[in-house]
């Protein structure tokens, strides 16, 4: 179920009706239309959030094409001890996290993954499978102005070693009772971190979907 505040979805909807239209709308006054629907949803969202009106239409108006999700993704690899890859993220003052981030166009989700643990960490994984699809706002993340669907892809160790990247500070690995407090909660949260050891140790689960 989700914990977004009113407001925001409202806003989202908004929005997403107000990008898809103007992609569509050949009629001026449509367009007009669809303008207005947009700069609505940019002062809802500002009312809600606190942030300023001309910041959030800026972010709006230059979103194009059919309104989606945007996707992240996120990588749980595992050593021989069953351990769990994590690496501090500068962007985030050194908090802890899976290897990941948004999704780069022309490679699959499950390439995006291995790329990312290689940027991050210096690791060469092979991804064996897809773990979940999360829905970020339906996890308990910090809401945000778009809707986002998190990819977590079980990934085996091939090779490389620990070398950080100019996203991270260090590079570790964790057993499920050894999960650092300081996380990168926008990122991921402790319970997701459980579930890809539950993923690990039960190789027969099926991939989590919310």
């Amino acid at each position: 179920m989700s914990t977004e505040p009113d407001w925001l979805a409202w806003a989202r909807e908004i929005q997403a009706i107000a990008q898809t239209g103007l992609t569509f709308a050949g009629d001026p006054f449509d367009r007009e239309r669809y303008e207005a629907l947009r700069t609505i949803a940019a002062r809802m969202m500002a009312a809600g959030s606190g942030q300023p009106v001309a910041r959030i239409e800026a972010l709006f108006a230059d979103q194009e094409g059919y309104a989606t999700p945007k996707v992240e993704v996120r990588a749980a690899v595992f050593d021989d001890a069953g351990r769990i890859l994590m690496v501090r993220e500068v962007l985030d003052n050194g908090r802890w996290t899976l290897p990941g981030g948004w999704a780069d166009v022309n490679l699959t989700p499950a390439e995006n993954a291995v790329k990312e643990v290689r940027e991050e960490s210096g690791y060469i994984v092979t991804a064996r499978r897809l773990a979940a699809v999360w829905d970020r706002d339906r996890q308990g993340h910090e809401h945000k102005a778009f809707s986002c669907a998190k990819f977590f892809f079980l990934c085996d160790l091939a090779g490389g070693e620990a070398a950080t990247g100019i996203e991270t500070s260090e590079i570790a690995w964790f057993g499920p009772g050894e999960i650092p407090a300081d996380l990168s909660l926008g990122r991921v949260l402790p319970a997701q971190i459980r579930r890809m050891f539950d993923h690990y140790r039960d190789p027969g689960l099926p991939a989590d979907f919310e």
